[in-house]
């Protein structure tokens, strides 16, 4: 009993420390913690030309240190008036390289994404979050810096024809290439004490798709911020904005509220 309340407190301390690696738009190289459960509920949506909006429901597990799993279930009304079930992706996170100091270290890992989506086909972005059946894969790298967060990641996305009868365009590009820039910074607590303190991170992110041979991309900048109740309960604020944008897509001016509740020790 001694060793499991010190593990799932060890786990916890972890956790706030490294939180400004917990990014609201990307997934970083490092790992939950092994035999971690997540729970996320997160709404995202537009205000153009009327409210529009998807819901999202998110199981994560820590299968290892090196690996871990989401299972994602998708309801909106983009595509029609009313709330309707969209389908679901299955998403594997595998750490492949680990290099720790005091205050720092660096993770590399390798991802893989399959989604199955039974929406109408009008956008020209594949999106494997409730827009596209797809499959996408790709490498993430994340450097921590004490307080500051540094990860990029690099990926390939395939997409096929949508479920109940739609049929991928002819005129769209089944392939892209997606990539993304992720910056992170605790603000508080300026001293770590206990797992009761709350904590508060800053991000900024980069987030760009391009559509190799149809002038078509895009790269958004989404600031975020995040706040982490006694390490186990989060909650994420964001909003992204074009930079740059010549592609038609549901993602661009969208609002992102989350809510995380980690289990530790299972």
């Amino acid at each position: 009993m001694k060793i499991l309340i010190s593990t799932t407190v060890l786990l916890l301390i972890v956790g706030a420390v490294y939180g400004q690696e917990l990014y609201v738009n990307t997934e970083p190289a490092s790992n939950m913690a092994t035999r971690s459960l997540g729970i996320r509920l997160e709404n995202q949506g537009f205000f153009r030309p009327q409210y529009k909006n998807r819901s999202t429901l998110e199981l994560m597990y820590g299968a290892s240190k090196e690996l871990m799993v989401h299972g994602s279930l998708y309801m909106s009304n983009l595509y029609q008036q009313s709330q309707k079930l969209e389908g679901g992706s299955l998403y594997a996170k595998y750490r492949f390289l680990s290099i720790d100091t005091v205050h720092k270290h660096f993770r590399g890992a390798a991802f893989i994404k399959a989604a199955s989506i039974n929406n109408p086909l009008v956008n020209q972005e594949i999106s494997l979050e409730g827009d596209n059946t797809a499959l996408q894969t790709g490498v993430v790298f994340t450097q921590l810096l004490h307080k500051l967060a540094l990860s990029g990641s690099a990926s390939y996305l395939r997409a096929f024809d949508n479920g109940n009868g739609h049929k991928f365009p002819e005129a769209n590009a089944r392939n892209s290439l997606g990539y993304t820039l992720s910056a992170g910074y605790l603000l508080l607590p300026k001293r770590y004490e206990n797992y009761d303190q709350v904590n508060v991170n800053l991000y900024v992110e980069l987030l760009g798709k391009t559509n190799p041979g149809y002038a078509q991309s895009y790269l958004d900048i989404a600031p975020a911020l995040q706040f982490i109740f006694n390490s186990v309960f989060r909650v994420d604020v964001s909003y992204r904005t074009p930079l740059y944008n010549a592609m038609r897509r549901n993602s661009m001016n969208m609002y992102l509220v989350r809510l995380e509740y980690n289990i530790f020790g299972l």
